[in-house]
């Protein structure tokens, strides 16, 4: 039987591979023997000494009778507000995340229905989108949400009046194109 050539080629081609590498087999190893007998003859480097440690200072922030751990701090004032021309601000409720963001930061982006109830989409200014529905607080001066329409929401807030007092008025959040 005879081989064709690119199998013989082949053949012949691993052969001289495996022969090279064999060849590179050396049972001698007495230069690496050397080499580990030299490094442990070799003196040890020193140990670096430990770092000095330096001692603790303390140090008091002026003017803080009260303990930063106390939780008493974080329980909401419960006598709700009323500012002049009768407008009562619920201030014992604990703030809703779009609260913090200004309303002319939020965009108004799309609509979702959901078991009977139309809840808007709205874009922060990190980029996030959050789901709000009817009777929900959005803006940082105490907006209300009276409705959500498919391209609007309608919204009450309280704002300064301009002579020191406080005023409510209703505003439009309009779907963005």
């Amino acid at each position: 039987m005879k081989l064709p050539p690119i199998q013989l080629i082949l053949n012949l081609l691993t052969f001289t591979l495996v022969t090279v590498f064999l060849s590179a087999c050396n049972k001698d190893i007495s230069d690496i023997d050397d080499y580990f007998s030299e490094k442990k003859a070799a003196p040890a480097k020193p140990i670096d000494p430990m770092p000095e440690l330096k001692p603790y200072l303390r140090y008091v922030y002026p003017k803080h009778d009260k303990n930063p751990f106390d939780v008493s701090m974080l329980i909401p004032d419960t006598t709700p507000k009323i500012i002049d021309n009768g407008i009562k601000l619920d201030t014992t409720r604990v703030r809703e995340f779009l609260e913090s963001f200004p309303l002319d930061g939020l965009e108004m982006v799309g609509t979702v229905s959901k078991e009977k109830t139309l809840w808007a989409l709205i874009r922060t200014p990190d980029g996030g989108v959050q789901s709000i529905k009817k009777g929900n607080f959005i803006g940082q001066n105490y907006g209300r949400i009276l409705s959500i329409s498919e391209v609007k929401i309608d919204l009450k807030e309280v704002v300064p009046n301009g002579s020191g007092g406080y005023k409510e008025r209703e505003i439009s959040l309009n779907l963005k194109d």
